[in-house]
């Protein structure tokens, strides 16, 4: 169910996604460092690739005044269920062929999204990525494990994915095709007990 990216997994139970996906002002530290990381300014147009909802976008637009903010998802239960601040802002589509110009955006980001294709997908992605932004303006986060350990925790807890590595094989990855924007891993780490 998770993998349709429908009802059930923005806001069905957790064991089908999200477990209710609300907003919450939760990126709203994510919007101010992407901001200062990539220099945004009245006029610069934002692409935020995976953009669900849309969070992320409101609070990037509430932030900056005058910055255009665009959304993309594959997700028409997302894009029809978006915060009302960005209605009609988010264009409905795959990050393997992203629908604009070339050197078109300031920036353009993807959290957590490149992991629900396969790693032939995850390569197009980052390259469509870096084609509509500016040079090394990008920012991806992806999935990453580094034990058996932090592997079994991610793969009973994620939903959607079908590429994660280790941080080396992703620096391989990311070498291979040319990747030079920034990026963050997602770690899951096992609880401790004292």
């Amino acid at each position: 169910m998770a993998l349709k990216f429908g009802k059930e997994y923005f806001d069905g139970t957790r064991e089908q996604g999200y477990g209710g996906y609300v907003y919450d002002g939760r990126w709203r530290p994510v919007a101010q460092r992407l901001a200062d990381r990539y220099r945004l300014g009245p006029g610069a147009r934002v692409l935020d690739v995976g953009c669900g909802k849309g969070f992320l976008m409101k609070d990037l637009q509430d932030m900056l005044p005058g910055v255009e903010v665009i959304g993309l998802d594959i997700s028409e239960y997302a894009i029809a269920h978006c915060h009302p601040d960005v209605q009609g802002r988010i264009v409905r589509g795959s990050c393997e062929r992203l629908p604009f110009a070339d050197r078109s955006f300031a920036a353009a980001i993807s959290i957590n999204t490149i992991h629900n294709l396969d790693n032939s997908g995850c390569r197009q992605a980052l390259r469509e990525l870096q084609r509509v932004a500016l040079p090394g303006n990008t920012f991806v986060q992806v999935d990453a494990y580094r034990d058996d350990e932090e592997l079994e925790l991610f793969e009973a807890w994620m939903l959607t994915a079908k590429t994660y590595h280790k941080p080396d094989a992703w620096m391989s990855l990311f070498e291979e095709i040319d990747y030079v924007g920034d990026y963050f891993w997602t770690i899951l780490e096992p609880e401790t007990t004292v």
